[in-house]
C-alpha cells in the first residue's frame, strides 16, 4: 500500500444568512435559513470511463471499502472578513 494525499479547497459565495455553528461534539457544520445544517466532506465519485458521467455509488460494499483506507479528514470553514457579519440567535 501507499499514500495518497488529497486537498480539496472550495470557495464558495454564500447567502449572508449562512453561520457557522458547531454540533455538541465540537465539529463545526453550517446553518442555513431553512432550517437545516451542511456538513461539506468527501463523497466518492465513480465512472467507468473518465470522460463519462461520475456518480456516487448505492454499493454500501464499494462505499465502506473506500472509506476504510481514509486515514484522516479534516474540515474547515471561515468567512472572509469582508464578508458581513455574523448574526447570532
Amino acid at each position: 500500500m501507499k499514500k495518497l494525499f488529497v486537498t480539496l479547497k472550495l470557495e464558495m459565495t454564500v447567502p449572508a444568512q449562512w453561520e457557522l455553528v458547531e454540533t455538541s461534539e465540537g465539529t463545526p457544520v453550517l446553518k442555513l435559513p431553512n432550517g437545516q445544517f451542511l456538513d461539506l466532506a468527501i463523497e466518492p465519485l465513480f465512472a467507468t470511463d473518465p470522460e463519462d458521467t461520475w456518480v456516487s455509488t448505492e454499493d454500501e460494499t464499494q462505499l465502506n471499502e473506500f472509506l476504510d483506507m481514509v486515514d484522516s479528514e479534516e474540515v474547515s470553514y471561515e468567512f472572509d472578513s469582508t464578508s458581513a457579519p455574523q448574526r447570532s440567535q
